[in-house]
């Protein structure tokens, strides 16, 4: 694992955190709901945050996990690493921030969290830190301006935009106003059970439907999983398992996780 062992990682004031996702994030947007806040340090600088909070609408989620209750649960909703940390220390940070969520907050049994594969990556980093698969949708809610900004409808879906344009039109109109084309990818949404004895209410989806549905991405990138565990171990082989958590970083079991 290297200098992945030496991270520490530690809640820090939103003010920091915030700061950080605006310019290491590939979207250079924070999430206001987010309101937990993890910092990843290496040799005392910053080099990572991860923020959680509710999702924007817990009713649409809620159903996911049998009987679970509103404060039962988090989304991990922003996730932004520069490129001076080790290899294995994104899953590794991500171990830590759960087991001092088990610890700080038993009350969380669950954590979500969703892969943009329209304008980032297909989650390699929470297959490889045992989060499972339980959804593989075509994108429907981003869309790329003329000028090449993408932008999210539900942003324009918001009272305080309609009240901006007179009331006029919902969301999607106003982006089609603005010359807006829907971004062709998906989104996958990931499932970690931080109480074991929780169940699922819908199935679990294998890896290798990312492929078959033609969902891999990678930092932006059209590529397979199988083409990328061939650069990433350099065996030209394709291999590829479809239980582990795969490329570019191999699963990490989360109880042998300690912070730094």
């Amino acid at each position: 694992m290297g200098r992945a062992k030496d991270i520490i990682v530690k809640v820090i004031p939103a003010k920091i955190a915030n700061e950080f996702v605006k310019k290491q994030h590939y979207s250079g947007k924070i999430v206001n709901n987010s309101n937990l806040h993890f910092g990843c340090f290496l040799d005392g600088n910053l080099h990572g945050v991860m923020s959680f909070g509710s999702p924007m609408s817990k009713i649409r989620v809620l159903w996911i996990v049998k009987n679970s209750q509103w404060n039962e649960m988090l989304e991990l909703n922003r996730m932004a690493f520069d490129d001076m940390l080790p290899k294995n220390s994104e899953s590794r940070c991500i171990a830590i921030a759960i087991k001092m969520l088990k610890k700080q907050a038993p009350q969380i049994k669950w954590v979500l969290s969703f892969a943009d594969a329209t304008q980032c990556g297909d989650g390699a980093i929470y297959r490889a830190s045992g989060f499972v698969l339980t959804n593989i949708k075509q994108n429907s809610g981003t869309y790329t301006l003329p000028n090449g900004k993408s932008v999210c409808k539900i942003t324009y879906d918001k009272a305080q935009w309609a009240t901006q344009n007179s009331g006029r039109g919902s969301g999607l109109n106003i982006i089609k106003e603005m010359g807006g084309v829907k971004a062709d990818g998906f989104q996958l949404r990931y499932i970690y059970l931080i109480d074991k004895s929780c169940q699922l209410t819908c199935p679990v989806i294998p890896f290798s439907k990312i492929d078959e549905l033609g969902a891999g991405m990678y930092k932006g990138k059209r590529i397979t999983l199988a083409e990328r565990k061939a650069v990433a171990d350099g065996s030209g082989s394709g291999d590829q398992s479809e239980n582990g958590g795969l490329i570019p970083t191999p699963p990490l079991q989360f109880e042998n996780a300690s912070n730094g």
